[in-house]
């Protein structure tokens, strides 16, 4: 099953996504869906009013979730490009709401740095309270998966050893476009999916979700052992190798460029790098 959250005259709406048809399920998001009391399970019987998914305008699938957590160094090949030794534990951060923006809408690129990179990323969506879930627990409140570009201002986030900074600038992170079960992905809650990147049509990033050093169930696992997972929050899962700072020379995301970042099974993320319309008029004034 394939759910999204999509913007109409009448505000956002969660649907589910068949063929060329949406289905409205009755929720303003994917997020109340899913915390609504056997919200998901109904999702894939309920027959709502239906339109065309020609041109829909997705919106983030979770509009506001409680938790965006993000994995540093989870892709074998990526901690080697970086000259890192593989982890014993999960590199952990998060992310805040207010940096999360649509599969289509634009990346606003801050004027503050001068390393603005991409990462495509592999996320889970949490459908289940947890809290030190192990197991089949764990496994049961994987929601689904959906797909993220983890943009990061490189010269921000290595100011300090803690990498927030770096990671939360406004309306910078493509979510979406869908929400797609485990049951219709290979390897189910452990996926082995083709995930890849390309700037302006140059191929920059692409590996498989296999390649990951904790999985999503263990992830899952690890995080409820802190703090308890609620529907809709968000497990970003980490970034294979590819990106434009391990690059020699490294490279970087300007104004005008198209990131466009896919997992193979759930879709595509399409979006244009522009210059945050705050400093532009700012600068105008």
């Amino acid at each position: 099953m394939k759910l999204a959250t999509i913007r109409t005259e009448e505000g956002t709406r969660a649907v589910r996504v068949e063929g060329d048809e949406v289905i409205d399920l009755g929720y303003a998001d994917v997020g109340a869906l899913l915390a609504a009391p056997g919200g998901l399970a109904a999702a894939a019987t309920i027959d709502g009013p239906r339109s065309s998914a020609d041109g829909v305008d997705y919106a983030p699938p979770v509009l506001a979730p409680g938790k965006v957590v993000c994995v540093g160094l989870n892709y074998r090949n990526h901690i080697l490009e970086m000259g890192r030794d593989l982890p014993q534990y999960p590199t952990l951060f998060s992310k805040f709401a207010d940096t999360l923006i649509g599969a289509n809408d634009p990346i606003l690129r801050p004027d503050e740095t001068t390393e603005f990179d991409w990462e495509a990323e592999l996320t889970i969506v949490v459908g289940a309270t947890v809290r030190r879930a192990t197991g089949a627990e764990a496994e049961a409140a994987i929601a689904g998966f959906t797909v993220l570009n983890d943009i990061t201002a490189r010269d921000w986030q290595f100011r300090t050893r803690e990498w927030l900074q770096g990671k939360n600038w406004q309306s910078s992170t493509p979510v979406g476009p869908v929400v797609v079960t485990p049951d219709e992905l290979p390897g189910g809650v452990r996926p082995s999916l083709t995930i890849s990147s390309e700037v302006d049509g140059e191929p920059m990033q692409k590996d498989s979700t296999g390649d990951l050093v904790f999985d999503p169930v263990h992830l899952i696992e690890y995080v409820s052992t802190m703090i308890t997972l609620r529907p809709g929050d968000l497990i970003a899962t980490g970034t294979p190798g590819g990106v434009g700072h391990a690059r020699t020379p490294a490279r970087y995301l300007s104004a005008g460029q198209r990131v466009v970042t896919r997992i193979e099974g759930i879709g595509t993320l399409d979006n244009l790098v522009t210059a945050d319309p705050a400093v532009v008029a700012a600068a105008g004034a």
